[in-house]
């Protein structure tokens, strides 16, 4: 039986037999999330702990998607799932203070940089500015690779319930004009980032490809396409500063 009947016959009379049947049949999208924010996250948890919180945003998922809107059950899983991980994440607190300062002073140089230069920073240019070398810049952008998706989603999440990919998630109307600025904003810069970060983000956002993947594509590494997306995540996280801060 597909998702949507499933998902009707469950909101009728919320039978434990058809949600564990629902949680069957979806969870291999709880793993390909999951397995993708496991390979960002530097092996830094266990795969199987992130599966467990993703699985958490499925049960919610199931529980509070409504079947009667126009609105794909996928589209608001995958929102609820990777919410869920990167929620369980953050309040683990695995990001030693030096390395939050550190990351701290990342963004606040970049942007300086993207001021005087546009969004095409050069790392040797960056890499300058932080008192660091290329090779200590490049193992710095590794480290704090899922602590900057985690500081993105948290500062879009606090804000307005949106996700990057898709408008398909319910809002409420003091929301709505904050997600729409927020999409256009995120848009924009999109648009001016280097041609290989327009790539990576597409790809990682849009395809839904693991770096793995993407450093096939691109034929770099797998630690070089980490250190590009880090870089990107914290350009369109100062772009939004103007409606953030």
């Amino acid at each position: 039986m597909a998702n949507i009947e499933l998902l009707k016959l469950y909101k009728k009379n919320r039978s434990k037999k058809i949600k564990d049947e629902l949680i069957v049949e979806n969870v291999e999208l709880v793993k390909i999330i999951a397995g993708r924010l496991y390979h960002s996250y530097n092996s830094n948890v266990e795969y199987d702990d992130i599966v467990s919180y993703g699985i958490l945003g499925l049960i919610d998922a199931i529980e509070k998607f409504d079947p009667d809107k126009n609105v794909k059950f996928e589209t608001y899983a995958n929102f609820r799932i990777r919410g869920s991980i990167i929620d369980h994440l953050r309040n683990l607190d695995w990001v030693p203070r030096s390395t939050r300062q550190k990351y701290k002073k990342l963004e606040e140089v970049m942007l300086k940089l993207q001021s005087e230069h546009g969004f095409d920073i050069e790392d040797e240019i960056l890499a300058k500015e932080l008192n660091l070398s290329t090779n200590e810049l490049h193992n710095f952008l590794s480290e704090v690779s899922i602590f900057s998706i985690i500081s993105l989603d948290e500062r879009i999440a606090e804000n307005s319930n949106f996700n990057l990919v898709s408008d398909d998630i319910e809002a409420s109307p003091e929301t709505s004009f904050l997600k729409k600025e927020t999409k256009n904003i995120l848009i924009e810069t999109v648009e001016k980032l280097p041609e290989r970060e327009r790539t990576i983000i597409n790809l990682y956002y849009f395809s839904e490809l693991t770096y793995k993947e993407i450093s096939k594509i691109l034929n770099i590494s797998e630690s070089r396409v980490s250190q590009l997306h880090t870089k990107c995540i914290i350009k369109l996280k100062n772009s939004l500063k103007s409606i953030y801060s």
